[in-house]
């Protein structure tokens, strides 16, 4: 087979991707199993195969190595989870909400930051001039297609969402035209499922795609 040659995915590999997509979950609770410098480097390089707005490559990886930073970013995470728990509409729902493990910060053997370069010289500009988002929406598919990658391998990953742009921005010392898109942990899951932790939990279940299609 060449570059040129399409390859034919066969049933079973249809079937196969389908499993993947349903076991790729977003991860909390993580083994103290390290992941190799292969296995991380593997992942990251495989996200770059991801699609990009003009080919212009915006996903800066940073790998967060520092425990002084882990720490710090750990409990910054923290104090926003607890703001967000007494936003919550009542107290079923605050206790509800504190009694969810939302992010394994501590505990997951890597943590990576990605951020969008808003103004990477790679593409020239193409594609962007009328929606600059795509930028951050091609950082977005880099991380969907190491989320899979790492499922391949039986690595979880988890999006820490819960915390302020800047004070993680500031924390990682990272140029300013970086946009900070997900901090993300990675490792071996402690208990991998198909469904949903959020569901597990009773917090939210998955809704029918249909109620979320509509014609004009």
């Amino acid at each position: 087979m060449t570059a040129d040659t399409p390859p034919v995915f066969e049933a079973d590999f249809a079937a196969q991707f389908d499993t993947l997509l349903r076991w790729r979950r977003d991860v909390r609770h993580f083994l103290p199993t390290p992941i190799t410098d292969a296995d991380l480097r593997a992942l990251l390089e495989t996200a770059a195969l991801a699609p990009s707005v003009g080919n212009a490559q915006p996903w800066r990886f940073v790998r967060v190595r520092s425990p002084r930073i882990r720490a710090h970013l750990a409990d910054h995470v923290d104090a926003a989870n607890a703001v967000a728990a007494n936003a919550q509409p009542d107290l079923d729902r605050r206790a509800h909400y504190r009694s969810l493990k939302l992010h394994g910060l501590r505990e997951a053997p890597e943590v990576v930051a990605v951020f969008s370069d808003e103004a990477p010289l790679a593409g020239y500009g193409l594609g962007r001039t009328t929606m600059h988002d795509t930028l951050r929406y091609s950082t977005v598919m880099a991380i969907h297609t190491l989320w899979l990658a790492a499922r391949l391998r039986g690595i979880g990953v988890g999006w820490v969402s819960i915390l302020d742009p800047a004070t993680v921005t500031a924390m990682l010392e990272t140029p300013e035209d970086w946009t900070l898109i997900a901090v993300l942990c990675l490792g071996y899951p402690e208990h991998p499922s198909t469904i949903p932790e959020l569901e597990r939990r009773d917090w939210q279940h998955r809704e029918p795609v249909a109620d979320r299609i509509i014609e004009r």
